[in-house]
This record gives C-alpha cells, sequence and structure tokens, in this order.
C-alpha cells in the first residue's frame, strides 16, 4: 500500500469508528430509561436528544471550518496560525454555548412548540432540557477541538475522545438512576458529565501535544501564551476570513437540516406507518455517511495540508485515491443492501407490517451509494481548501431541485416521490461540485 493510501486510511478508520460510537450517547439514554418509564419518559428522551441533535447540527461549521484552516496551517509548517485558528474556535464556541445558557428559556419555549411536544411529556422534557443545556459549551468547545484534531492529521485523540465518553455516559447515567432514583434527571446528567469529561480530556491532549511536540514534525515550539491570545482577538482580517468560512459552512448546512426535517414532515403527514417505514430505510443512509464522512475527513485534513504545502501532484494523487476508497464503498454497500436490505431492517424491527410496507421502496435504498458518494467526498477537499461557496452554492440548488421535484411529482408518485427527490439532491450536490471543482479548486496551486 503506498504513503497516500495508508495516510487516507490511517485518518478515515478512527473517524469511522468516532462516527458509529456517536449515536450511542442517545441510544443509552433511550435503553436506561426504557426501563424506568413509561413512554412519556422515551418520548421525553427522544424530543430532548432531537432538539440538541439540531442546535448543534447547524453550528458544524466550528468542526469542520476548523480542519479546513488548520491543516493548510499544518501544510506550510505555521504553528503560530494553527494554534490561532484553534483559539479563535474556543473563544467562538464556548461563547455560543454561553449564550445558549443564557438564552435557555427563550430555546425551550421556541424548540418545545417546534417539536409539537406532547403535554404528558412536556414536564419531562424540560427536565431533562434544564440540565443538558449546561453542557452547550462544552460541546461546541470541542467541536472546535476536533476539527483542530483532524487539520493537525490526527483522528485518533477524537476516537479515543469518543469512547471515553460513551463509557462515561453510560457509568454515570446508570449510577444516577439505578442507584440515585433521579430517572430522566440522572439521564440528562450523565449526559452532561461525559460533554464536559470529554472537552476536558481534549484540552489536555491539545496541552499535552504542544508540550511534547507530538502534533508536529518539526523542531520548532509553539507555546500558549497572552501576547499569542491578544494577537489572535485583534487579527481583524484573520477573523473576516474566519467568518466568511463558517458563514458559508453554516448557510449549506441549514440546506441540508432543511431537507432531513421535510423528509421526515413529509412522511408524518402520509401517516404513522410511512413514518416508520421512511425512518427505517433513512438508517440505511445514516449507516453510509457513517464510513464516508470518515473518508470525508482525511480528504479534508490532507487536501489542506497538500494545498498548505502546494503540492499539487500529492493533491491530485489524493483525491483519485479518495475516489477509488468510495467506489469500493459504493460496491459494498449497494451490494450488502441488494442482497441483504429485508434482513438489515428485521433487525431493525420486529414489526413485520413495517419491513413488508417498506419492501417496495428499498429500490431507492439501493441507489444511495451511488448518488452520494461524490458529495461526501468534495465536501470534505472543498472544507480543506475552504473553497466553502463551493458547498453552499450547490448545496442550495439542490435543495431548490428537491422541493421542486417533490412538489411536482408528489400527487402522481407518493412516498417514492420523496425519495427520488432525496437522491436528485444527492446526485446534484455531487455533479455540481464536480464542475466547481474543475473551475476553482484543481487550479489553485
Amino acid at each position: 500500500m503506498d504513503k497516500t493510501n495508508r495516510e487516507i486510511l490511517n485518518l478515515a478508520i478512527p473517524s469511522i469508528v468516532s462516527n458509529i460510537t456517536v449515536p450511542l450517547l442517545g441510544l443509552v439514554d433511550l435503553t436506561i430509561v426504557g426501563h424506568i418509564g413509561n413512554e412519556n419518559h422515551i418520548g421525553a428522551i427522544a424530543i430532548g436528544s432531537m432538539i440538541f441533535n439540531i442546535m448543534y447540527w447547524i453550528l458544524g461549521f466550528l468542526r469542520m471550518g476548523m480542519s479546513g484552516m488548520t491543516s493548510q496551517a499544518y501544510g506550510r509548517e505555521s504553528w503560530d496560525d494553527a494554534l490561532r485558528v484553534l483559539l479563535r474556535a474556543l473563544t467562538i464556541g464556548v461563547g455560543m454555548g454561553l449564550t445558549f445558557i443564557i438564552c435557555q428559556s427563550v430555546i425551550e419555549w421556541g424548540m418545545l412548540r417546534a417539536m409539537n411536544t406532547p403535554e404528558s411529556s412536556l414536564p419531562l422534557v424540560r427536565d431533562y432540557f434544564r440540565i443538558a443545556i449546561w453542557g452547550a459549551p462544552a460541546m461546541l468547545g470541542l467541536y472546535g477541538l476536533t476539527g483542530w484534531f483532524i487539520g493537525m492529521q490526527n483522528t485518533k485523540i477524537p476516537m479515543l475522545i469518543a469512547i471515553v465518553q460513551n463509557v462515561v455516559n453510560i457509568l454515570a447515567s446508570l449510577l444516577f438512576v439505578f442507584a440515585f432514583g433521579w430517572e430522566i434527571e440522572g439521564v440528562a446528567t450523565g449526559t452532561l458529565i461525559a460533554q464536559w469529561s470529554g472537552f476536558f480530556m481534549a484540552l489536555f491532549f491539545v496541552r499535552s501535544g504542544l508540550k511534547n511536540n507530538t502534533f508536529y514534525a518539526s523542531e520548532s515550539t509553539i507555546h500558549l501564551s497572552l501576547s499569542l491570545f491578544k494577537s489572535t482577538l485583534t487579527h481583524v482580517e484573520a477573523w473576516q476570513r474566519f467568518f466568511v468560512v463558517n458563514r458559508d459552512i453554516f448557510l449549506r448546512t441549514l440546506c441540508l437540516v432543511a431537507v432531513n426535517l421535510f423528509f421526515t414532515s413529509a412522511g408524518g403527514k402520509q401517516g404513522a406507518l410511512m413514518l416508520s417505514v421512511n425512518t427505517l430505510l433513512m438508517t440505511m443512509f445514516t449507516l453510509f455517511s457513517y464510513f464516508m464522512d470518515g473518508f470525508a475527513y482525511a480528504g479534508e485534513a490532507l487536501s489542506g495540508k497538500l494545498y498548505g504545502a502546494n503540492d499539487k501532484v500529492g493533491f491530485l494523487k489524493m483525491v483519485r485515491s479518495l475516489f477509488i476508497f468510495g467506489g469500493i464503498m459504493v460496491v459494498l454497500f449497494t451490494s450488502v443492501y441488494i442482497f441483504s436490505g429485508i434482513n438489515f431492517l428485521r433487525l431493525l424491527t420486529d414489526a413485520e407490517d413495517v419491513v413488508q410496507a417498506s419492501t417496495p421502496y428499498l429500490i431507492w435504498v439501493y441507489f444511495i451509494p451511488l448518488a452520494g458518494v461524490a458529495a461526501f467526498i468534495y465536501d470534505g477537499i472543498f472544507i480543506g481548501m475552504t473553497e466553502t461557496k463551493g458547498m453552499l452554492i450547490p448545496s442550495a440548488i439542490a435543495m431548490a431541485c428537491f422541493f421542486a421535484f417533490y412538489y411536482v411529482a408528489e400527487s402522481s408518485l407518493g412516498n417514492n416521490a420523496l425519495w427520488i427527490a432525496f437522491l436528485l439532491f444527492l446526485s446534484f450536490r455531487g455533479i455540481l461540485q464536480f464542475f466547481w471543482a474543475k473551475k476553482s479548486v484543481f487550479n489553485r496551486f
């Protein structure tokens, strides 16, 4: 295996493991609550988790923007710049988290109404929210730290942090719920402790890495200092670039959130059965995304590093390798879904009526890997190159095509229209990014 492929796998595999562990935090909470309460407790955890997922997903630019700018500094061997990116990310992330805490009453009021929370679950959701919101600075700060680690070509630390967070969450939640009898408050407290544990663990790794020169292959040393912090806060041009990059990623994320929320809402309007069908089938896209995100993260780290080092030959070789790995993932997942799709659905649910109702729509799932692979890879490359307009504009156009097709075809195609529209959304993003890359990325060296 050549150096490029080895670098990609060294970055991608830990990221895939991290991605797979993320849903476990919510799954653990649901499992524990399922053994202590009724449907109101389960619903409260589901709604509470969804509220925070939406809040944090929208602010995912804190991770993506950091990895691109950091990896470019890494490629230039500009270690002070890399550290300044981290300080900006922590300033914004922790600051946004504190803002969420200050504005928690307004956020709680708006989210509970937007989620159409049942009256019977309202008190429990409020209890969960009012405890878990105190983890916002840790979560958003960790977003910036994770992006920084990826930009510094290290995905093993985020993987280790994700694993430790899950272990802490499980142990703390079990202790508070079953030993102290705190019920849903215990679950929220366990999650809170896990979030802050991950944040402080990440800070420890930053401090240790800077002290021992483990982040960079150089005899140079970089230190956190008051003068460096002051120069970071007062560097106006750097802040302007920081906000432009993150603005584009933020708006692009809103496009993705809009499509995903509408997809769920449109399924719900067709009844509980169709909502269940679409939810189950969408897990097959989610599983594919966990693996492809790993390669996207590798693309972020390596494309930024190679661009910073002005290594066009290495960059083009890396892009080819990413698409080869992407092609392997397409063949693998498409084969699994074609030959084992029904068995996969039965693994997720015992409700045979839902499985049977899903069968006519499985054909659309078979096309998800092929339709989505390019968008994942180009997202990683564009983030590393901080070519964020190349993410925003294709996503906005693809979103418009999604809604246009659905509203034109829904009356005649029903739920099939929703799935075809989703495939068009994925495909158009990748196709448009291909042309954008030819025009604005590959000629930047």
